[in-house]
């Protein structure tokens, strides 16, 4: 008479099966966790003007044109000055797919086109967030964009721009 081994599993075994399925499940959470965006970077960004500013509500289209330099001046006839943040960052490169849906390679190439040209001046480069609202909420023609947890007094939201269009 044969004898065959009955194959079961161990209690060991199966331990080490769940605990196994247990710390795979944590990493696809895990994962899925870091791959969605965050609150702030769910909300957009806020696209503001100066409170006496006449202007209560801008067009995606009129801020393409405004922050592309092809409208000089708002709805209310005042001259714009469009606010920037400086260099490669987080929130420009958000504002510019958000709103063109281009990349900031691509926005940077087209204002050296018409920079090269004659033909335009990119908007007025500010460091930070902070710099923006200053601008903004000082000079009566200016826009800019912020993140919207950093609104204050002295500005106006007139456009969100949602991430990812």
């Amino acid at each position: 008479m044969r004898h065959t081994k009955r194959l079961s599993a161990s209690p060991s075994f199966r331990t080490r099966g769940r605990f196994a399925c247990v710390v795979l499940g944590i990493g696809w959470v895990l994962i899925l966790y870091a791959g969605a965006p965050s609150g702030a970077a769910a909300d957009g960004l806020a696209v503001i003007v100066n409170q006496e500013c006449g202007v209560v509500r801008l067009t995606r289209d009129q801020l393409i044109n405004i922050f592309l330099g092809r409208q000089r001046r708002l709805p209310d006839g005042t001259r714009v000055l469009a606010v920037d943040l400086l260099g490669p960052n987080d929130e420009k490169a958000r504002f510019y797919q958000g709103l063109t849906n281009k990349t900031l390679s691509e926005i940077n190439s087209y204002w050296a086109r018409l920079v090269f040209s004659g033909r335009g001046s990119p908007p007025w480069q500010a460091e930070s967030a902070a710099e923006v609202h200053e601008i903004v909420s000082s000079k009566p023609g200016a826009i800019g964009y912020i993140d919207p947890a950093h609104v204050q007094s002295g500005v106006r939201v007139v456009y969100t721009v949602a991430d990812g269009r």
